[in-house]
């Protein structure tokens, strides 16, 4: 049973981890991960990343790899970096073990692409999250992402969703 305290620490936890992403806080978006990460944006929810191609399949090492080029300035794509906001809603979270929690959410990240045409981009769908207490804090051990729009072609995603 998921106590009160518990679901609201892990709100919290949620909610830090999509301001971060917004506003390009690199540092702090990656010291949120565990060293067993994985995060994953399918082209459809039953895909087997082994076998299908995803828009991003990264473990630890990749994830700071993306971080790295992000912070390079040299990552055109995001040169400056897209304004952004996201919505999360309708949270959903379960204690899967006594230091393991799995959340979902739905969300809508409306970008401002800067970089050429100024054009707002709406990315919507359903995240969902492994998270697991470690020393104390809370860790994302996995991130899914779920695009409405997965399976069709999508022209830029070379920032934090």
């Amino acid at each position: 049973m998921l106590a009160e305290n518990e679901y609201r620490e892990v709100e919290a936890f949620l909610f830090k981890e999509a301001r971060l992403a917004d506003e390009s806080d690199y540092d702090g978006w990656e010291a949120l991960w565990a060293d067993d990460a994985l995060y994953w944006v399918p082209t459809r929810p039953d895909t087997d990343p082994d076998t299908e191609i995803s828009h991003i399949y990264d473990n630890r090492t990749r994830i700071a790899t993306r971080i790295r080029q992000l912070k390079s300035g040299v990552r055109y794509s995001q040169t400056p970096a897209s304004p952004m906001r996201r919505v999360l809603s309708n949270i959903e979270i379960d204690k899967v073990s006594e230091d393991e929690y799995a959340a979902a959410a739905n969300f809508m990240l409306m970008e401002l692409a800067v970089q050429s045409t100024r054009n707002m981009n709406l990315w919507g769908g359903r995240v969902i999250y492994r998270l697991r207490r470690e020393a104390g804090d809370l860790r994302l051990c996995s991130k899914k992402i779920l695009l409405v729009d997965a399976d069709e072609p999508i022209a830029n995603l070379s920032f934090l969703i």
